[in-house]
């Protein structure tokens, strides 16, 4: 398949670009930065504005299938109202010009955040779900929830099947080494119930996300299938979360981002954690 990556740039792009390389696919990778150090060569790397409507379509033409990436990545990098407008921007502007370029498939990263992140009032349940939608208490994480609604009603105009991925924390092992600092108090990860994505499972998710038979417009959690965190999930609740209830059994350290609906729509399986590169028996 021929797949432009947008936001190609960043730590989840170049892990996408990667992934997508290995396993066959033709690559073109846009960003309005230029190419980082560390992404893969193989791929063609065009840079682009997508706040501009003819860049987006400009850079979408020939490809068959778009995994969309670029946006201002997280809240507070930017102003409220410069976050929420480049985001939305970019987001309808791709969407659009996906249409008009005849792509078969949209693939984009959402956010954990249309979630509730951060925690600051308690979830009403855990695990959270696709159900738990929408609860944005951010600029940022509005301008997701209002483009998984342009998403919807675009793919309902064309019949082109948008996959929204709401990531949890996209991080790599580099980053795996500030985790036991975050073991001495359970309420330093709280804001996102000690979830987080390793970059690579990222990349697999969003190539998984490119063939699944899915339509309409679907958005599913993205998360390791485990927490950052050495605790049993449970017990972090009980001490952190009280009154929250679990709708089910929670397994020692499982995820309380529920990756339930990924695996069975999207073959979804996470195939890495920070345990493999961190000693439990680690202190800060």
């Amino acid at each position: 398949m021929k797949v432009c990556v947008t936001g190609a740039s960043g730590k989840a792009g170049r892990a996408v670009v990667a992934d997508l390389l290995e396993h066959g696919h033709q690559v073109l990778a846009t960003d309005l930065v230029v190419r980082a150090p560390g992404s893969p060569a193989a791929s063609r790397f065009t840079r682009a504005d997508l706040t501009d409507f003819g860049e987006a379509v400009e850079i979408l033409r020939g490809s068959e299938a778009v995994v969309h990436l670029a946006n201002i990545p997280a809240p507070g990098l930017r102003t409220p109202a410069v976050t929420f407008t480049e985001n939305m921007t970019m987001n309808f502007n791709v969407f659009t010009a996906a249409v008009q370029a005849g792509l078969s498939r949209v693939v984009w990263a959402s956010s954990e955040t249309t979630l509730g992140l951060p925690f600051d009032v308690p979830p009403r349940y855990a695990p959270v779900d696709e159900e738990h939608y929408p609860v944005p208490t951010s600029t940022y994480a509005l301008s997701k929830v209002a483009s998984e609604t342009v998403a919807e009603q675009v793919a309902g105009w064309s019949g082109v099947p948008f996959v929204a991925l709401r990531f949890s924390n996209i991080l790599g092992p580099a980053d795996y080494e500030n985790f036991p600092s975050y073991w001495g108090d359970a309420n330093l990860r709280k804001w996102n119930l000690w979830g987080y994505i390793d970059e690579r499972d990222a990349a697999a998710a969003s190539r998984l996300a490119l063939t699944a038979d899915v339509s309409g417009s679907d958005s599913f959690i993205i998360a390791a299938a485990d927490t950052v965190m050495t605790r049993p999930s449970a017990e972090l609740m009980s001490e952190v979360f009280p009154a929250v209830p679990l709708t089910g059994p929670v397994p020692a350290t499982a995820t309380l981002l529920s990756i339930a609906k990924a695996g069975q729509k999207l073959g979804f399986t996470p195939a890495h954690s920070w345990r493999d590169h961190v000693s439990v028996g680690t202190t800060s």
